[in-house]
């Protein structure tokens, strides 16, 4: 009896492990827990720093400040250089986007079919921008389990999106993505991004992200610093009136 026992809880044992690792493996619980880490803060603010570097080694830098708060709702306000002090970014929620220049004099709606175009002039689109869950924008299909990371295949949802495809590498360590391939409608490889993390207090935060646009042979990273999150931040930052400011 006390063998048949032993038998039966190693079975049960075998079997819940084996649950355990195929919901693990799960495509659409691995793109759940990367948002669930990503939008874990009630609210985020920081400095970033934007170095786009051309084909001949060229640098151009800006500086902004970013606020977030919740998933849906995000302002870049740009601080250097001069030529750039006064334009901002606003994304609301309902898929509105809002930006600002000082020579428009007003705010202007960024149209969905204008979402591929680049985000103020670097190599993230104001696609790739938007505060919105992956797991809202993409259909994930497991590719590969590798010692450290999962590899996803992720397939836009929207038949509006600039891409076909986007091969996402998520970290086993933080449920992060580490490296983002991004696929045309051709379903040729356009551009990357590559994360460096750290963690602050109970959150991990991307401090480092380059979007490499391999058409251009051009590079955008970016460094953020002096984040802070759950400051409270209400919901009068992110209006449209206050963009001017």
């Amino acid at each position: 009896m006390k063998a048949f026992n032993r038998r039966f809880i190693l079975a049960v044992s075998v079997l819940t492990a084996c649950a355990f690792q195929t919901y693990a493996q799960d495509p659409v619980s691995i793109l759940w827990k990367v948002d669930k880490v990503i939008f874990a803060p009630k609210d985020k603010q920081g400095k970033v720093k934007m170095i786009l570097k051309d084909k001949s080694g060229n640098e151009k830098i800006r500086e902004a400040i970013m606020m977030q708060k919740g998933i849906d709702k995000k302002l870049y306000r740009y601080t250097k250089p001069e030529s750039q002090v006064g334009v901002a970014t606003l994304t609301l929620p309902g898929d509105e986007t809002w930006l600002y220049m000082p020579t428009f004099g007003k705010p202007k709606k960024i149209d969905l079919l204008a979402k591929s175009q680049a985000f103020t002039g670097t190599d993230f689109s104001y696609e790739d921008m938007e505060p919105r869950t992956y797991s809202d924008r993409f259909i994930p299909k497991l590719m590969e389990v590798k010692e450290t990371e999962y590899v996803l295949e992720l397939i836009p949802k929207s038949a509006q999106s600039e891409y076909s495809r986007v091969i996402a590498h998520i970290s086993k360590a933080n449920s992060y993505p580490v490296l983002l391939e991004y696929f045309d409608k051709q379903k040729k490889k356009i551009k990357e991004a590559t994360y460096v993390y750290e963690k602050i207090g109970p959150y991990w935060n991307a401090k480092e992200v380059t979007m490499t646009d391999l058409r251009k042979n051009h590079s955008t990273r970016t460094l953020m610093s002096e984040v802070k999150f759950d400051q409270g931040l209400g919901d009068d930052i992110f209006t449209v009136e206050k963009l001017k400011q």
